[in-house]
């Protein structure tokens, strides 16, 4: 695999730490080709901001992926000699059975680079050439971010916060898997006082650690989600996070909560805001108890960021324009701009991502709407015309106009939203 550049200055210290009955320890091992080449991969994951690293088994290879904002990247390779020895390493740091290469099996690895703790959930899978593993990189400092740095217009992130520092209800926070989901729920969690009230949350997997006061508790076989919603029921909480409602039966047990005074924050996996009514009602829940208990619903996907490095301004053709809904001869004279390509963003054009919002509120008016099983044309028809509601294109063309993202990634981020009618 092809060597980092070098750099001034010594660099950070990078160590696999293992945690046997409860003490910490550094993983052990001879300076073995084996070793170094494990260090060194996952300090360039850490250096390029990776969010999962892919070690996929070829024929006479280990090939290496990182997915760096959203995006694979291929960034090397090892021969097949050293390749077993690489997976041995890092099923022990997880904790795996290393002689076991017919099932699947899950793990964590524990890290330090430099002043930094992190981890990685793994994943090994069986698969044609071997073993394949896929690293979800953990940093402690996503339980710590801030609403105001999600990318929420200045009126969406208002009315966020108001629902957020309501004293109950349901809020829910939807989009696909990889729309930053998990970091809202997060960043809104972070607006409470954890001092003076009892929150709690399951979460499969619990992908950061809340530094204090937070009750966390990890999906297992036996600790389902409406298991342990049940149980938190019986341990006087204030707020309770759900990671996600799977099922009509933590939907259910969700929405009693939130009937009895509770403020329960989940999420779904639906297209947009407004759809999501539709989708708990497909769940089972019964429409006038939706209309009582919905404070608020966030839709949003994840757009890359043009790199600043290299940002120009260009013209782009009349295609792109239309295809996300904009008039060509209403843009003449209006800057847009994109990435040329620079070693900083990896030649992408792209360096970091930011969110596209839309948020649906409760209303009066909205209530009786859902009240009475409205349509979802209906329902989108008051929102617009009575609420004024933004939809995440909206929010996307304003961040194009802005020169924060390019046409062709609004496309891509809300494109199922366009195709289904949202």
């Amino acid at each position: 695999m092809s060597q980092a550049p070098t750099r001034t200055g010594a660099p950070p210290q990078f160590r696999i730490i293992l945690r046997e009955s409860g003490v910490a320890r550094e993983m052990g091992g001879d300076l073995t080709e084996a070793v170094t080449a494990v260090d060194f991969l996952m300090r360039k994951a850490l250096d390029l901001g990776a969010s999962d690293v892919h070690l996929q088994p070829e024929r006479g290879r280990l090939l290496v992926r990182y997915r760096i904002d959203g995006i694979m990247h291929d960034v090397g390779q090892y021969s097949a000699e050293i390749v077993p020895n690489i997976l041995a390493r890092l099923k022990l740091s997880a904790g795996m059975h290393i002689d076991e290469r017919r099932e699947p099996q899950d793990g964590r690895v524990d890290m330090e680079y430099g002043t930094r703790k992190l981890s990685a959930r793994m994943s090994v899978m069986p698969m044609l050439n071997g073993e394949k593993i896929v690293m979800r990189i953990l940093d402690p400092m996503g339980a710590r971010v801030e609403l105001e740095k999600l990318g929420m217009p200045p009126d969406v992130l208002q009315k966020w916060r108001t629902i957020v520092l309501g004293s109950y209800g349901l809020i829910l926070v939807t989009g696909p898997t990889g729309s930053g989901k998990t970091s809202t729920l997060y960043a809104s969690i972070n607006q409470l006082d954890a001092v003076r009230k009892n929150i709690v949350s399951v979460e499969d997997p619990v992908e950061y650690e809340f530094p204090d006061h937070i009750t966390q508790v990890q999906v297992s076989e036996k600790l389902t989600f409406p298991r342990v919603m049940r149980s938190f029921l019986r341990q006087d909480p204030d707020v309770m996070l759900v990671g996600e409602m799977r099922d009509p039966e933590s939907l259910q047990i969700g929405i009693q909560a939130s009937l009895t005074g509770h403020l329960v924050m989940t999420s779904l996996h639906t297209n947009n805001a407004i759809e999501t009514i539709g989708r708990m009602m497909d769940m089972g829940g019964e429409p006038y108890i939706i209309a009582s208990t919905m404070q608020g619903i966030m839709a949003q996907r994840l757009v890359r960021t043009i790199c600043t490095n290299c940002k120009v301004q260009y013209l782009p053709p009349a295609d792109e324009l239309i295809e996300i809904g904009l008039d060509p001869a209403r843009m003449e004279g209006r800057p847009f701009y994109k990435g040329n390509g620079c070693d900083i963003c990896r030649q992408t054009g792209y360096k970091g991502r930011v969110g596209i919002f839309e948020i649906l509120v409760s209303t009066p008016d909205l209530r009786e709407l859902i009240a009475r099983r409205a349509s979802v044309g209906q329902i989108q028809e008051y929102c617009k015309a009575k609420e004024g509601m933004r939809s995440m294109l909206d929010d996307g063309y304003d961040k194009i106009f802005r020169g924060i993202t390019t046409c062709r990634e609004v496309f891509n981020a809300v494109n199922s939203s366009l195709s289904s009618g949202g």
